[in-house]
């Protein structure tokens, strides 16, 4: 299965593609990550989505901040989309929120906590957006099966699933790659999710902490496996980010860990 996102082929033969960085913050730092980003991407002829999350829902503490709201998130994206000539998506977390925010981005993104519901995959199904459905951390791979079913069963069949690691013990997380493999005999494309999978959820007690240092390793890991895209969070200040921090890799650092993800894929697809 394969499908194009405005401009950007999923699936297929095409070179892998990053999706990110993640949090709306504020509209300045959008468009700043989104054009750094964008130049970093088109300088190793790289596609490129932008994803921003309009609102941090799943926040460990009730004092941490969750971001702009729908109808300021999706006016950015949509307006940053628009003027630079890129895919943008959302994640969004009720069926209401799936169809406001179809009119404004190429992509529905299903959080993984949400993967299960089958109302809210359905209202972005009928959408006709393509959707991507984050696997539960709770889940095993072959669980991602039922998903691929409602989906299809719900006339959607422009969606990938996203590997983002799986719950080991308390405040922590571990990626199986051959859970990858196993997806992508489901037939539909794979991005993995390299930054959210290294956190340690509420290891921090008021919030998530994470190993940044290991999502290249497991970028490379991922592409090793076929994988057709990567998310990755990407910041200019980690230490300072709205979320996830620790896990983020810093916007200096993204061209040599995309770099090494290209010569990864070029291996990848001379050995298939």
């Amino acid at each position: 299965m394969s499908f194009t996102i405005k401009n950007v082929e999923i699936g297929g033969e095409s070179p892998f593609y990053l999706l990110g960085p993640c949090s709306l913050e504020n509209e300045a730092f959008a468009w700043e990550m989104a054009r750094e980003i964008k130049a970093i991407c088109d300088a190793l002829k790289l596609p490129f989505i932008f994803k921003g999350s309009f609102d941090k829902a799943n926040r460990t503490s009730v004092s941490s901040q969750r971001g702009p709201g729908l109808v300021e998130g999706c006016r950015i994206l949509s307006e940053i989309g628009k003027e630079l000539g890129i895919p943008v998506v959302t994640d969004i977390h009720t069926e209401q929120q799936a169809e406001y925010a179809a009119e404004y981005v190429d992509l529905l993104q299903i959080p993984a906590f949400l993967c299960r519901q089958s109302d809210l995959l359905e209202a972005c199904a009928k959408t006709g957006r393509p959707v991507n459905v984050k696997k539960g951390q709770f889940l095993a791979a072959g669980d991602c099966k039922n998903i691929c079913e409602k989906m299809e069963a719900f006339g959607c069949t422009d969606y990938m699933l996203c590997e983002r690691g799986t719950t080991f013990g308390y405040n922590n997380l571990v990626v199986d790659m051959r859970g990858m493999y196993w997806m992508k005999e489901f037939g539909c494309p794979i991005v993995f999710d390299a930054t959210h999978s290294v956190q340690r959820p509420g290891g921090l007690g008021g919030t998530t902490g994470g190993d940044r240092d290991l999502a290249p390793v497991l970028a490379n890991a991922a592409m090793a496996v076929g994988v057709d895209g990567i998310f990755m969070e990407v910041h200019k200040d980690p230490d300072n980010a709205m979320s996830d921090g620790p896990n983020q890799i810093h916007l200096s650092e993204l061209k040599r860990v995309l770099t090494n993800l290209q010569i990864m894929r070029d291996a990848y697809k001379r050995m298939s």
